[in-house]
């Protein structure tokens, strides 16, 4: 069974543009987190820049490897 993290990311940002993202998530019917994410992928798709992924597996034991 595979199992994908996900990682905390923490930032400030100038209230108005915190407005405006909140707005295009809505718009949008998704989350803030996952509109950061859309914004994110969408920039890097069109600068070519890879975005790795990182996998976590529990072994036996329950534990991740």
């Amino acid at each position: 069974m595979v199992i994908v993290k996900t990682a905390t990311f923490a930032f400030r940002i100038d209230p108005g543009v915190k407005e405006a993202l909140r707005i295009a998530a809505d718009q949008e019917h998704r989350s803030i987190a996952n509109m950061v994410e859309i914004l994110i992928r969408g920039n890097c798709e069109r600068h070519a820049i890879a975005i790795p992924h990182f996998e976590e597996t529990k072994n036996n034991n329950g534990a991740y490897s």
